[in-house]
């Protein structure tokens, strides 16, 4: 049973792991006429595309989402995806017959993973569309989750394993809302029972954690503190405007507070897409309710199914 994004009719998902670089991304292929909106929290965003997925932006659907490790080198990565649908003629046909397409991108930092110089390009993203497909979606430390931390303020000894998840409800009447979250928090993740799941290991017993709020502000003057951030992609199969995904986007952001503590910070770049893929009657206010759900739910799956890498131990790992 494929309780993932890639239910969601006509998406597709490829990912490319690089473990000796400790990164890689997440591409997510889209069916023709996908209407695309964006929410963009906290102070240390890196996106491309994502004005023109306001409202009063002039193209109205996208082709492809790329979420990549690399910091800011990896929004070059964004080529190799445009190269791959041109390539198949799938993309905005301007005046003149030219193909361009849309592909709007986030990343987050794992430069701190790894061997250094080794980050997504162009290569790596065409190789993901390539292997993308509508099979369940892979979890864990895999795609853009590879290089992903969780309260590595105090260095990766003390950090938790973070990663990619995936998480899928169904609203009734055929109504299907999923997510797909990479995640790199500066903030601890909390469990269904509001314990911490994944966070920030203490000095004296790396099986226990601190509670981050205790250690926050003795942390956030460092450079490791800047280095965060969740991105992530929701899709529905119902039909929605540009205005309608806008607000399940701002929704589906809630998610990511529920579960993260803290969440949308200054020293964070949280980012959520949102796809409407369908052609189902739906309220947006239901989507985005169902969708802050499905994105808390990929968020712990990320924890949960991460490994250890690059000295940083997952929360399966007892040391």
């Amino acid at each position: 049973m494929n309780n993932t994004l890639t239910a969601i009719p006509g998406i597709r998902v490829g990912h490319v792991t690089d473990r000796e670089g400790c990164t890689g991304c997440t591409v997510v292929l889209c069916p023709p006429d996908t209407v695309a909106g964006v929410d963009q929290r906290g102070g240390g965003p890196g996106t491309r595309e994502t004005d023109l997925l306001r409202p009063t932006g002039h193209v109205n659907s996208v082709n492809a989402i790329l979420l990549s490790g690399g910091s800011a080198f990896g929004l070059s990565a964004a080529g190799g995806v445009m190269r791959w649908l041109e390539e198949r003629g799938r993309g905005y046909r301007t005046g003149d017959g030219s193909i361009v397409p849309i592909v709007p991108a986030a990343i987050l930092y794992d430069l701190g993973m790894g061997v250094r110089g080794i980050r997504p390009g162009e290569e790596a993203a065409y190789l993901a569309c390539s292997r993308a497909s509508s099979k369940p979606v892979a979890e864990g430390s895999v795609g853009a989750g590879t290089g992903c931390r969780v309260c590595s303020m105090a260095g990766n000894s003390r950090a938790s394993k973070g990663g990619t998840g995936s998480g899928l409800l169904s609203a009734g009447g055929g109504l299907q809302v999923a997510a797909l979250m990479a995640v790199n928090a500066l903030g601890e993740i909390l469990d269904e029972e509001g314990r911490i799941l994944a966070g920030l290991r203490s000095t004296r017993n790396p099986g226990e954690f601190v509670p981050v709020l205790e250690e926050l502000d003795k942390h956030l003057t460092a450079r490791q503190s800047r280095q965060n951030t969740v991105i992530g992609v929701v899709a529905t199969n119902a039909r929605l405007t540009k205005s309608d995904v806008t607000r399940v986007a701002r929704m589906a952001s809630n998610g990511v507070a529920r579960v993260v503590r803290p969440a949308h910070t200054a020293h964070d770049g949280d980012t959520m897409f949102v796809l409407a893929t369908g052609r189902l009657e739906a309220d947006a206010s239901v989507i985005g309710a169902f969708a802050a759900e499905a994105v808390a739910i990929a968020i712990r799956r990320a924890v949960r199914a991460a490994t250890s890498l690059g000295g940083v131990r997952a929360i399966s790992d007892p040391g």
